[in-house]
C-alpha cells in the first residue's frame, strides 16, 4: 500500500457560467451540475406546472399569468442550478486548498 495522497477532485464549472446557462436553457444547469435527471425533473414540472396554469386561467390574464406556474418551477430550477454550483464550487477549492 503507497502512501501517495488522491489526486485532487476536477474542477468544476464556474457557477456564473452554470447560471448563465441555466437563464438561458431551462434544466441545463443541471446537467452541467452532473445531476441530469433533476433537469428532467424541472423541466417536467415546469412544463406540466405551465400547461395546467395554461388551461386553468380565464382567457383575460396575460400570457405571464397564463404560463405563472411553469416560470416559477423556471425560477427554482435556476436558483437551484447555481446554488448546487456553487456548493460543489467552494467543496473543490476547500479541497484544493487543503491537501
Amino acid at each position: 500500500m503507497s502512501n501517495t495522497p488522491a489526486p485532487p477532485p476536477q474542477r468544476p464549472m464556474n457557477p456564473l457560467a452554470v447560471l448563465g446557462l441555466a437563464i438561458v436553457l431551462p434544466g441545463s444547469g443541471q446537467v452541467f451540475n452532473r445531476e441530469p435527471y433533476r433537469g428532467l425533473i424541472f423541466l417536467f414540472f415546469m412544463f406540466l406546472l405551465g400547461g395546467f396554469t395554461l388551461v386553468t386561467a380565464s382567457p383575460e390574464v396575460s400570457i405571464v399569468g397564463k404560463l405563472a406556474g411553469g416560470i416559477f418551477v423556471y425560477a427554482i430550477s435556476v436558483f437551484d442550478a447555481y446554488k448546487k454550483a456553487r456548493i460543489r464550487y467552494e467543496v473543490w477549492r476547500y479541497a484544493a486548498s487543503n491537501p
